[in-house]
């Protein structure tokens, strides 16, 4: 029997542990896409980054030519779609588990952006397509969940917020409030990710309804904004180390007197937190399953680069100076360790759903970017100026891991609350060691001995 292809680009052991655990349509459709990842998406990254022009008057316009080729023939494939598991969502979903989506995602992870919109799979039409389908009514995902689905319009997820701090959602101030058969909404935002692309149809937008509610996670609700609605003004893309991501962007977006009928709500009044909880929780994973892509990928550079000749320096390989193995192999290891993680997590969302796997999906997202973001830095290093230029593509992954560490829950959030997590373990631990040491002294006295120790 011949080895899989994943095993080209993942760990063997890792595989070896996980394999009885995919199906053989899984199997099958991870081949299928390694395929296509690497005779038509990964030669396409360059050409995407050409056509997409400098000019800030058609650069906001431009759907990328080679994407829309790259969608056309994915979706041929059966590579579409592939986030969406049957298993939570049976009337949208493919059958596809999280395990199996992890080790599709590193592949995809690989590719950065284009590589995950080709198979309709980006942020934050993801997450996005998640909330509609287990939240939206019939009428919300007729018109807004099936173009989604299909890949013909694109959309923004609009709750982070400028002069606050957002990363405490309970802050946010967006008014959000009932008149007649209208939802108004007044508010303003910034980094709102999708919401400069063309075909950006939507803002899932999340307000304050019930500011005096006694219950903080009871006074949010969440209302679809259509992206042309009178009242919605993008005021500019914001930029990301520099980069401005275009064509989705980040945008700062004014809501000013917004308008909506009654049935764009989301769900129900005072459901906004229950809403980004739910949404957040498997976008987290999917962020860092691509992030363990993009460390490989950043190795696979380092290696291209010490090991080349022309690359020398001081007559010597740049392996063969100073802490460059070191390097390389911290790299693997630091890679092999995030892996197991992120496949543990996604393992547990299967068995628990995401709510079930708050533990493993909070540690991964604070081990798997900050990883990720050491790899490619070596790998920086290794290429000295050429590492931080256009010339290649660690500067901006770099960007956009580093993002990661912010994006949906910075780093601080999440060890805090892991480290509560462990604490309430404290009363079990302690108990369980006094009893040993009961044991202990009992068999202590049995034997006749005092202990040294």
């Amino acid at each position: 029997m011949s080895q899989h292809p994943i095993v080209e680009y993942t760990s063997p052991s890792s595989w070896a542990m996980i394999e009885d655990k995919l199906s053989p349509f899984a199997k099958e459709t991870l081949a299928k896409l390694i395929k296509f990842m690497e005779e038509d998406v990964y030669p396409a990254v360059r050409v995407a980054h050409a056509q997409l022009p400098t000019d800030p008057a058609t650069r906001w316009q431009t759907v990328i030519p080679v994407l829309v080729d790259l969608k056309a023939k994915a979706k041929s494939l059966g590579l579409w779609n592939l986030f969406l598991s049957k298993a939570h969502y049976p009337q949208f979903g493919v059958p596809l588990t999280n395990l199996e989506y992890a080790c599709m995602a590193e592949i995809l992870g690989r590719g950065g952006q284009l590589a995950s919109e080709s198979v309709n799979c980006s942020a934050p039409d993801t997450g996005n397509m998640e909330v509609l389908a287990r939240f939206g009514s019939p009428e919300q995902q007729k018109k807004w969940l099936v173009p989604l689905l299909n890949g013909e319009i694109r959309s923004a997820f609009s709750m982070t917020e400028r002069f606050v701090a957002s990363s405490d959602a309970t802050n946010i101030r967006t008014s959000i409030r009932r008149e007649g058969n209208e939802i108004v909404i007044n508010g303003h935002k910034w980094y709102i990710s999708g919401a400069g692309d063309p075909r950006c149809a939507l803002h899932l937008v999340l307000g304050k309804s019930d500011p005096d509610n006694s219950d903080k996670y009871q006074q949010q609700s969440i209302v679809i904004v259509p992206a042309n609605h009178p009242g919605v003004k993008v005021i500019r893309p914001m930029q990301v180390f520099g980069y401005d991501d275009a064509p989705e962007g980040h945008c700062e977006i004014i809501y000013e007197n917004v308008r909506v009928p009654l049935e764009n709500l989301v769900y129900g009044w005072g459901k906004g937190f229950e809403i980004i909880q739910g949404r957040l929780g498997p976008g987290r994973i999917h962020h860092c399953m691509r992030s363990i892509g993009a460390a490989q990928y950043a190795l696979d550079l380092l290696l291209q680069r010490v090991t080349d000749p022309a690359k020398k320096t001081f007559g010597k390989y740049l392996y063969e100076h100073g802490t460059v193995v070191a390097d390389i192999a911290k790299s693997r290891a630091e890679i092999e360790s995030a892996r197991l993680l992120v496949l543990s997590a996604a393992l547990q969302i299967d068995k628990a759903k995401a709510k079930g796997a708050l533990k493993e999906i909070g540690i991964a997202k604070f081990v798997v970017p900050s990883m990720a973001c050491e790899v490619i830095d070596r790998a920086i290093q290794c290429y000295g100026a050429e590492g931080i230029s256009q010339d290649t593509p660690l500067a901006n992954m770099y960007a956009q891991l580093r993002t990661l560490r912010i994006a949906d829950g910075p780093d601080a959030v999440h060890i805090q609350q892991i480290g509560q997590r462990e604490l309430k373990r404290a009363p079990f631990v302690t108990q369980r060691h006094a009893e040993v040491k009961k044991r202990e002294k009992a068999l202590a006295a049995k034997h006749n001995v005092k202990a040294h120790l």
